[in-house]
This record gives structure tokens, sequence and C-alpha cells, in this order.
């Protein structure tokens, strides 16, 4: 939701494209892989064939039944360590040694190769997994996944935002991993664990956990290790509120407080409140509220709204724009207002249409939107 991104206004990326030379390593590692495979299939082969000839063996030389023979040959193989099934002759005794001597080392080289396997396969998913984060450019963090931060997580998402999570609980992981969820299994004071969650290259941090202090020094941590991030912090005390300013965060956001003044608006005002939650949620009107950063040198750059035919090109409403720098806001601006680089609208429109406006009207050496007799 526009409510938590605040003043944030880069058109976070997917994950980007992997290089060249990654894909190469990654074909390669496969390639190396196949031979892996091939020798535990093939281990697999011989022991269902060894199990067969012990099988037979017994059948044939104790004339005993086909279950018993291949009972006796299972237990043989992997040690059980049973009573034989019948008394065995000289002869089903040497057998049974040179069965077992060939094919208990067969058993425990197939284990081996299963183990290998899996244990490879998971660490190949934890490889693919932080290749994917090491990837993500203009991402936002989120640290805690409690009943805030899973919110938060998924109006993110739903306003189609990179989102990276950082949670200690093993059982929560589990369940992002399950939603396909980026997630990061740490602590969120810890540095290795923020850039992990590549915080060099994100554009927000949000500290939703519960702890103000935890909150203050995750805040501290993450201004140090990234100056220009934008982070969003919570209190549950209005006193701590400073504090978090101090330690870096550019908003603080006190639950409760928000909670009644969301109470006073709906008795107070209840159309208005009704309005923009659809508005916000994009329920009956099929519109949402959002935010485009007008980049220097896009096709709305040094333009009023009347001679870039806003309304024309794009269908939307601009409801606000912030001026640059100096983070001015004009309510209602009129069709000669002049938009510059660097100035963030707030607009009212179709997702469509927005999405169009950020690409067409927003970004730098875009191609010109065509003009509504050819659109």
């Amino acid at each position: 939701m526009p409510g938590y991104v605040g003043r944030l206004s880069r058109r976070p990326s997917l994950p980007g494209n992997m290089p060249l030379a990654s894909i190469k390593r990654l074909l390669r590692r496969d390639t190396d892989d196949e031979p892996e495979h091939h020798g535990i299939l093939l281990a697999t082969i011989l022991l269902t064939l060894w199990l067969a000839i012990g099988t037979a063996g017994y059948v044939l030389l104790e004339r005993w039944s086909v279950i018993d023979g291949l009972w006796m040959s299972f237990i043989t193989l992997t040690t059980i360590g049973f009573n034989e099934t019948h008394t065995l002759s000289t002869k089903g005794r040497l057998f049974t040694i040179a069965f077992a001597f060939i094919g208990i080392g067969t058993v425990a080289y197939v284990a081996a190769r299963w183990a290998r396997l899996l244990l490879a396969g998971n660490l190949i998913r934890q490889r693919q997994r932080a290749r994917i984060i090491r990837s993500m450019r203009n991402h936002y963090i989120v640290c805690g996944y409690g009943r805030i931060g899973r919110q938060l997580v998924a109006d993110l998402r739903e306003a189609r935002r990179s989102v990276v999570v950082v949670e200690k609980s093993a059982d929560l992981v589990r369940e992002l991993r399950e939603d396909d969820v980026p997630v990061v299994h740490g602590d969120a004071t810890d540095e290795d664990t923020l850039l992990k969650a590549g915080i060099d290259h994100a554009s927000g941090l949000i500290s939703g956990l519960p702890s103000d202090s935890v909150n203050v020094f995750v805040t501290l941590v993450a201004r140090e290790l990234n100056p220009d991030l934008f982070i969003l912090a919570r209190t549950n005390d209005e006193r701590n509120r400073k504090k978090l300013i101090q330690a870096g965060a550019a908003h603080v956001v006190a639950p409760s407080n928000v909670g009644a003044l969301r109470m006073a608006q709906v008795i107070l005002r209840p159309y208005v409140d009704r309005f923009l939650s659809q508005v916000m949620k994009t329920d009956d009107l099929g519109m949402i509220m959002e935010e485009a950063l007008v980049e220097p040198g896009s096709y709305l750059a040094g333009k009023t709204l009347q001679e870039a035919r806003f309304r024309q090109h794009f269908d939307a409403i601009v409801v606000n724009v912030i001026k640059g720098e100096s983070m001015a806001m004009r309510f209602n601006p009129g069709p000669g207002d002049c938009i510059d680089g660097g100035d963030i609208l707030i607009v009212l429109g179709r997702q469509e249409m927005i999405e169009r406006l950020r690409q067409e009207g927003c970004t730098a050496r875009a191609p010109a939107p065509a003009t509504p007799s050819q659109a």
C-alpha cells in the first residue's frame, strides 16, 4: 500500500537477469551432476538384480519358496540380524557369505550416494534462494513476520513490490519459503543478516518488530550499512519516536495511534473513509491511488499537465504533486502547473493506466506515449 511506502517512489524491480557467466556455471554444474545421477541409478539397478540373484540362489540351493528366499536375501543385505529363515546347508552358508560380501558393500555405496545427492540438493536450493536475493534491486526488507509484518508483506506483494523478509523463527521461515517469499533466516540486528537480505541495493527497510529497543538497534545498523535507505520503524510507545528518528528512521508509525485515527475517521467522516478504503483497496471502483516519480528527461518532465495532455494519454487524475527536494505539496494542480523532473505525482486511476504512466510518462528516455487518435 502506498501508505507504507512513504517517500519512496523509485519503481522497484523484480529479481534481475542472472549474468551469463552464472548461467554457464549452473549449466556446467548440472552437467557435472549427471554422472552422479547415473551412478546412483546404475548401483540401484545392480542392487535390485543382486537381490533377485540372492532370492533365486536360495530357491535353487535350499529349495525354499520365493518369499522365504527374498526375505533371507533382504535381511542379509540390510544386516538386520534376524535368525535364518530355515537351517542352511553348507552350500547355502557359502552362498550367503559370497552374497553378503558383495551385496552389503553395494548397499552401503547406494546409501552413501543417495545421502550425498539429498545433501547436494539442499545446498543447491539454498544457493538458488541466496542468488535470487542477491540479484534483487530496489526491494523492501521487512524485519519480522508477525501480525504487522505479515500484513505488510501481503500489501507490498499485492502492489507488485519486491520483498525480502528477515525472520528468526524457523517455523515462519518454512512458511515463507512454502509461499515463495524470499526470506533470510537470522537476526535483523546482525549486520551479516541484513547484508544477506541485500540492504546495500534495497529501497527501504521496515522494522516492525514488537520491541522498540530492538527497532532502534535495527535502525542504527541499517542506517550505517546504507545511508540512503528509507527506513520505516514501528513504535509501541510514542515517547520513543524521537529515539527512532535520531537512530536514522525516516518515518515512525505507532500502530495504536493509526488505529485510533482510523476509528475517529469512521465516526466523523464515514463517507470519506469509505471512499478512501475503496480507492486504497481497489474494491468497487476498480481504481487505486498510487505515486510515481517523474524522472528527468522523461515525457512529463518540463511540461504542464495541459501540454502533456495528461488525462487524454493516461486517463488518471493527479491528486497532488510533491515538488522534488523541497517536498512542498501542491493539491489539485491545475492544467497550467508544470511538472519537473524529480517531482512525485499522487495519482488516482486504474492499475494498468498507472503502469503505463510510469513506463511511458515518467521513465527517462522512454518512447513518447501515442496520441489519443493513435491509441
